[in-house]
């Protein structure tokens, strides 16, 4: 947020225009599935209480914070349960185009549902909606270059 108000101090969404945790939220679901709930909800009870202080009890906020850490899951078995299978298995490669794509339409869910339960205005909605799909663009291709720099070092 620091580096997004020195380029962007006009902006008046409080919303991170590259949003990390969204890519997180999407590789815990892949490898986790419906155990990805109770391994990101602390850390997003936490975020939630660190910004909104008390009022992380309010109801908007706990149906925000069940919202950040339902969809994602919900999503990858509503593949699964199409015939899409995407979760990780032995002998298979990975589908990282389809596991963005997935990021891309629970971002959009999420930050629809998120903004439904603030009542926010459009903007926000937009802001939520470029945080998340950069944070996971961004995420992932760290994270590709940092498994193709540790395949080189073999």
């Amino acid at each position: 947020m620091p580096m997004q108000n020195v380029f962007f101090p006009e902006y008046p969404s409080h919303a991170s225009l590259l949003f990390l945790p969204h890519g997180v939220r999407v590789l815990s679901a892949w490898l986790l599935g419906w155990r990805a709930i109770f391994a990101l909800s602390p850390g997003v009870f936490i975020v939630f209480s660190m910004i909104g202080g008390a009022d992380v009890f309010l109801p908007s906020r706990l149906l925000a914070i069940a919202i950040a850490v339902t969809t994602v899951p919900a999503v990858f078995y509503a593949c699964k349960a199409l015939g899409w299978d995407l979760f990780p298995r032995a002998g298979r490669n990975p589908c990282w185009l389809c596991i963005m794509g997935v990021g891309v339409v629970t971002s959009v869910l999420v930050s629809g549902l998120t903004n439904l339960a603030f009542g926010s205005a459009t903007a926000e909605y937009v802001a939520y909606l470029i945080g998340d799909i950069s944070g996971l663009f961004f995420l992932m291709l760290g994270l590709h270059f940092a498994f193709r720099f540790a395949e080189s070092r073999r």
